[in-house]
């Protein structure tokens, strides 16, 4: 059964230390957005919302595929059905993004700006977002993230025009840290990736572990890409943790059963998985993950309304992390590409934080264009909510999903926590 949500100060009641985070950007750079957008005069848009998907359609991340290319194509029918953008309908160029190993999404970055973008929705890894950020954002069009996590973009030179619908993973770290702390746990272990999101996720978890009491056993980083992880599992089993907060992709397969040899299984120790692995399929592993739990970010409500309409699309889809997000993306672009009266990159980029929060509160296009063509400022309240930016094109404040296993290696989610990311 799904407990209501909690507010964020019930949360800070888990540890007996401040839970409040150091900022994550900073004002003083000369690239990120101010007073809601880009300083750049705005090029002219061609007349046709165009927009490029970038998500993963293979590799370690493409369990996250289907749920992220049906949220954007609801909102792109729910435009068009509309009357479109401008009485045009929104054009969709979908590609992948792999996750990075090899190179794909080089080559679908090329493909899509070949195809005159407005906007880039994804990619889903921050790894590989990372790696296209430049190409993208130095052609004048926008980055627009439904999954994005990693602390490092608040602070990234992306010329104000990256841009997320998920929170940093400053606030997922601070939340599976107390969760961890709120189980009962002391002496808690982090084994994480060694990259942008793993380093980032796990830096947070830490710090937010020793804010709330518990004693960090071991920290360990390891690279995603060797044969096996004995090393770093045994570093691990060494510090023998009561839990173990494992910040991983599809590797997590292999990583379980060497931590189940190791006497630190789930039935050993409470493990934790992140929004990065929870969606893995463990249904024909021979392991009971019965009781684990896991977060990653997820409306504080579902809605049963948009699932249905997400199923129509793709009726394989197994979980939603990260639809939601996905849709925001595209009635954010449109409405700013509305509220600017362009829909060139920069143009765009201009509005997006300015339609996210501090207007009239509104939500779905028809509701929110007939506002913004009757000259009003919009609040947009989307599926993802909260949407509210700051001046880095992040979210000001986040909710993060806490889900349990089941029998089968099935989970649900039992609750949910909203709060700053700050």
């Amino acid at each position: 059964m799904i407990r209501p949500t909690r507010t964020w100060s019930a949360v800070a009641a888990l540890a007996t230390a401040s839970l409040v985070l150091t900022a994550c950007g900073s004002d003083s750079s000369s690239d990120k957005k101010s007073d809601g957008g880009t300083s750049t005069t705005a090029a002219k848009g061609d007349g046709t919302l165009t927009l490029g998907t970038l998500l993963p359609q293979t590799g370690d991340l493409a369990p996250l595929g289907p749920p992220e290319f049906a949220g954007v194509q609801v909102a792109v029918d729910e435009i068009n059905k509309a009357g479109g953008y401008k009485g045009k309908d929104v054009v969709k160029v979908d590609s992948d993004s792999g996750d990075g190993t090899p190179d794909i999404a080089g080559a679908s970055v090329d493909k899509l700006l070949a195809q005159n973008v407005d906007v880039v929705i994804g990619a889903a890894s921050s790894n590989v977002s990372k790696s296209v950020i430049d190409k993208i954002t130095g052609e004048g069009v926008v980055q627009f993230s439904p999954a994005n996590t990693a602390a490092g973009f608040d602070t990234y030179p992306d010329k104000g025009l990256y841009f997320r619908t998920a929170p940093s993973d400053l606030l997922q770290g601070k939340v599976v840290a107390n969760l961890a702390v709120q189980d009962g746990s002391k002496n808690v272990a982090v084994l994480a990736r060694q990259d942008f999101y793993g380093e980032g996720l796990a830096k947070s978890a830490t710090k937010n572990l020793e804010a709330a009491g518990a004693n960090v056993a071991a920290s360990v980083l390891y690279n995603a890409d060797a044969e096996n992880y004995t090393a770093e599992v045994n570093e691990i089993a060494a510090a023998k943790p009561d839990a173990i907060i494992l910040v991983a992709f599809e590797e997590t397969l292999k990583i379980i059963p060497q931590l189940i040899a190791k006497g630190l299984g789930p039935k050993d120790a409470k493990i934790y998985f992140v929004d990065g692995n929870l969606d893995l399929d463990f249904s024909k592993e021979k392991y009971d993950l019965t009781g684990m739990k896991g977060t990653a970010p997820a409306p504080a409500e579902e809605d049963p309304g948009f699932n249905k309409e997400l199923k129509a699309i793709d009726p394989k889809i197994k979980a939603f992390t990260y639809s939601s997000e996905a849709y925001d993306t595209v009635m954010m672009s449109a409405l700013a590409a509305l509220a600017a009266g362009d829909d060139s990159g920069e143009a765009i980029a201009s509005e997006l934080v300015k339609v996210s929060k501090d207007g009239t509160q509104c939500s779905g296009w028809e509701e929110c264009s007939k506002l913004v063509e009757d000259g009003e400022d919009i609040d947009y309240e989307g599926q993802s909510v909260p949407t509210d930016m700051n001046e880095t094109g992040s979210l000001v404040k986040g909710t993060i999903g806490i889900s349990q296993f089941k029998k089968g290696n099935t989970y649900e989610k039992i609750d949910s926590v909203t709060g700053l990311v700050e």
